[in-house]
């Protein structure tokens, strides 16, 4: 039973994370309702950990990510969303995958900047957007060009914590 649990929550961590991308890519906004939805949805995840030690310790990391993340918000580095989110991505990272989410996070992130830097990115993020809906009007960034860093995020949290599920 627990792990059918588990693979549901599974199914549900995959669908959210990739709702979040979307919503980032199309509005620079990643909503509360799905970030919250990942932290509701990850005691069903939990239920199939070994120890009381590796969910504390991933109630741990979430906190050290979200704290380190509000700082850099503080400071006005990354976004509100993009640290929520990754906080909730480490939240099922647990310890032994946190820094591999981080890492792999980085990269993939700092790829995607690199991409909406050249003229070709930009345009088909341009392209995307106007494709996925309507954005809000009131989307602000101080940005010359701004990186849906929550795509990176969630491409780093199916690869780290969602794949080695079905190897």
């Amino acid at each position: 039973m627990a792990v059918q649990l588990q693979f549901a929550a599974l199914l549900a961590f995959a669908a959210l994370m990739l709702l979040a991308a979307i919503e980032d890519l199309r509005r620079l906004v990643i909503p509360n309702a799905l970030t919250l939805s990942l932290c509701v949805l990850w005691p069903l995840y939990a239920l199939a950990t070994p120890t009381l030690f590796v969910t504390l310790g991933s109630l741990a990391c979430a906190l050290v990510v979200f704290l380190a993340g509000a700082l850099l918000f503080s400071r006005g580095y990354v976004g509100g969303g993009d640290v929520k989110l990754l906080a909730a991505a480490a939240l099922w990272a647990g310890p032994g995958k946190a820094v591999p989410l981080m890492v792999v996070t980085g990269v993939l992130g700092g790829m995607l900047a690199l991409f909406l830097l050249i003229p070709p990115g930009a345009h088909l993020a341009t392209l995307a957007r106007a494709k996925l809906g309507p954005a809000d009007a009131s989307v602000k960034s101080g940005l010359a060009t701004p990186v849906p860093y929550g795509i990176a995020i969630a491409a780093a949290a199916m690869i780290v914590i969602f794949v080695p599920h079905f190897r």
